[in-house]
């Protein structure tokens, strides 16, 4: 992997875009000085890792969120798809409360009386085996490679250390040395080398290309998001999921979907491998899972490809805790009792048909599935996919780019279609004022 990246960086150079962009680099945003002064904190103590779209917020309940100034904004990020049930949402939050307030932590040197309630809900949702609780979504990423190298050896049998696996290109699962050295992205990786050996590429939606890398008798698993979000919204070709999941099975290869952003509702079905009924070796969730409440990522897979793990191979102290537990399976609940799921398709078709129909030169295109939809914004005379942001901002809906040229759309789910329709309205209204 030394030598893939930096190659890598080179053969993409000026097709892979730079997902952060310098705060000199963007236009200014008159903003108020008791906003400012919250920034300029940040500015001062913070690590400047991030370039945040300059709003501070204060408050969120549902759809909205409010500012220090008592501004009320549509949100449609969601918090990276973190909040799809919204924003306080009362049930998790009592679960929160309840279990925090009578036992927190007692990390896993120890049993507690709710991870085997959550243990048992989760698996029987989405029909796996077992599940591995951890907190964050990279460390669920990390934690599939781990299973799935463990699996490559004591079960396909590849000669120990030799181990591989596969990652869609601009792909983005996380920041860890493990995720940036699967990365196309020179944002994410240049400057942190040396990288993780034992990862290699493949081009996303090509599956002649994928089956080619599968050949390789010591390839482990093939990871890849089944709508790349970060990369603003691709889509891939109608049945490449399932032949994926055909490709992986014909070569004794484990597929590892990346679920951490397109699932639990996302995409207008519970997970977004359900358009096309695939069932993944190993299944990867995060965000939602709590609810925005509490980090909690969770590994789903089979019995054999699971008790490859033994004790002291793999953990984490806050990993399966019991608040995390009933946070989880309150989050899962409200999916499923409030037909999330539901919502999202119809009005995520919606919302697509809307912003299709926005007839402006800036739109060069749009992508979708569910409330999970993108608008490419064509940079000319200065105006760029920042600058709409910033007037969307001042109307009210907050939404940031990524790959600098795309808008990546993705409100609560808990939106209404009332509520929708002041949305369209707000972004057609905006996009059509950059003619």
């Amino acid at each position: 992997m030394t030598s893939l990246v930096p190659g890598l960086a080179r053969s993409l150079r000026g097709s892979v875009l730079r997902r952060g962009f310098s705060v000199a680099s963007q236009p200014e945003a008159a903003v108020s000085s008791l906003t400012q002064q919250f920034i300029d904190k940040e500015d001062k103590f913070g690590a400047h890792n991030y370039s945040p779209l300059p709003v501070v917020l204060a408050r969120g309940k549902g759809v909205h969120v409010w500012d220090v100034e008592g501004k009320q904004y549509f949100d449609f990020l969601s918090a990276y798809s973190a909040v799809n049930q919204g924003h306080c949402h009362p049930k998790i939050l009592q679960a929160l409360y309840s279990q925090a307030s009578t036992l927190g932590l007692t990390s896993r040197a120890f049993y507690n009386n709710k991870l085997g309630d959550f243990e048992e809900y989760i698996t029987s949702l989405f029909g796996f085996d077992r599940v591995l609780p951890m907190n964050s979504g990279v460390e669920g990423g990390e934690t599939a490679i781990k299973l799935a190298r463990k699996w490559g050896y004591n079960v396909k049998g590849i000669p120990m250390n030799q181990g591989k696996v596969l990652f869609a290109e601009r792909n983005f699962w996380g920041r860890t040395m493990a995720a940036i050295s699967s990365s196309t992205d020179p944002a994410s990786y240049t400057g942190f080398g040396p990288y993780m050996p034992g990862f290699d590429l493949v081009p996303y939606n090509d599956l002649a290309a994928l089956e080619a890398k599968l050949q390789d008798p010591t390839v482990a698993a093939y990871m890849c998001e089944p709508i790349q979000g970060e990369a603003g919204i691709v889509i891939p070709d109608a049945g490449y999921l399932a032949a994926v999941s055909a490709l992986c099975k014909k070569y004794n290869v484990l597929y590892i979907a990346d679920e951490v952003q397109t699932g639990l509702c996302r995409t207008g079905k519970m997970l977004a491998v359900d358009h096309e009924n695939v069932k993944p070796d190993i299944l990867v969730l995060g965000k939602a899972l709590s609810g925005g409440m509490y980090p909690i990522s969770a590994v789903l897979s089979s019995n054999e490809v699971m008790l490859q793990i033994r004790p002291g191979e793999h953990g984490s102290t806050y990993g399966g805790n019991p608040t995390a537990a009933a946070v989880g399976t309150a989050a899962l609940q409200v999916l499923v009792e409030e037909k999330l799921a539901e919502n999202s398709a119809v009005l995520g078709a919606k919302l697509f048909k809307a912003l299709q129909e926005i007839d402006s030169p800036i739109v060069k295109a749009v992508r979708g599935r569910g409330l999970f939809c993108a608008v490419e914004i064509e940079e000319r005379n200065g105006k760029d996919a920042y600058g709409v942001c910033l007037k969307l901002r001042d109307n009210g809906l907050l939404a940031k780019p990524t790959q600098k040229n795309t808008i990546r759309l993705a409100p609560p789910l808990v939106l209404t279609e009332p509520q929708l329709e002041q949305c369209i309205d707000i972004l057609s209204t905006t996009i059509k004022s950059f003619e």
